[in-house]
């Protein structure tokens, strides 16, 4: 590897997993809080148009590296149903919000983070690029589990506009971290967004297959993980110790 002189890191599946019966809680408390909100929802009519229009949205997002978000294709499903809103509406502003709080109980930060975080920012500038739509609630899964302190920059494609493997997300990952992305090592676990975006970047991309190699739920997906090794032979980790060891921290 070329010189390093700054470390950054995906979220899910790199730093944190989810736990199985995430998706179907945070759907759960979706629904519950559109019908609490007095729309009149038969639940699997609902999610069927909800679970459709997620995806068309999120696949126009993944051709276009343009990010999405959830409030666009809540609408278009409550439209489906003969509701006509505004896609801001605070109600849906509100199912968002549920929606969400369904994984803030559900995920575990990967054993030996903390850890590792602390070695890596005695000798690097450390930043975080995740994929993920509403910001908050992205913000306060990496704040509750003790994250936030270690980073010196932390971007959310929510808040970018765009979205993993977009050049422009790197590009300001690197331009805030103040190095070059020739000396920026990216650790994730998707082939595409986190490992070809970060090539396709200039950086320095390390594949973790931590979640994988422990047969460990995914973190859930509105479109299907790529199944696979990059397009790209680039360094491997399963574990911490491997990361230490490639940057040469231990023996």
């Amino acid at each position: 590897m070329a010189r390093i002189k700054a470390i950054a890191f995906d979220l899910f599946n790199t730093l944190i997993t989810v736990d199985s019966e995430s998706l179907h809680l945070a759907d759960s408390r979706l629904l519950q809080s559109l019908r609490g909100d007095g729309f009149r929802l038969e639940e699997r009519d609902f999610h069927e148009a909800y679970r459709e229009e997620a995806v068309r949205f999120v696949e126009e997002a993944r051709l276009s590296e343009v990010e999405t978000h959830n409030r666009f294709w809540i609408h278009a499903a409550l439209e489906r149903h003969g509701y006509k809103l505004d896609p801001f509406d605070h109600r849906i502003a509100a199912a968002v919000e549920a929606y969400f709080s369904g994984f803030y109980e559900t995920t575990r930060l990967i054993p030996g983070t903390l850890e590792l975080l602390g070695d890596l920012r005695l000798a690097y500038p450390l930043g975080l690029l995740s994929n993920f739509t509403h910001g908050p609630a992205a913000r306060k899964i990496i704040t509750e589990k003790g994250l936030a302190p270690f980073f010196d920059v932390i971007l959310i494609s929510g808040e970018l506009g765009h979205r993993k493997p977009s050049p422009l997300v790197f590009r300001e990952l690197v331009r805030k971290l103040g190095v070059e992305g020739s000396h920026t090592v990216y650790v994730g676990d998707d082939p595409q967004p986190d490992i070809h975006g970060a090539w396709r970047a200039g950086l320095q991309p390390v594949w973790t297959t931590y979640v994988m190699d422990n047969d460990l739920s995914s973190a859930p997906g509105i479109l299907a993980r790529e199944a696979g090794a990059p397009e790209r032979e680039v360094p491997r980790i399963s574990n911490w110790d491997d990361l230490y060891r490639l940057l040469k921290l231990k023996p």
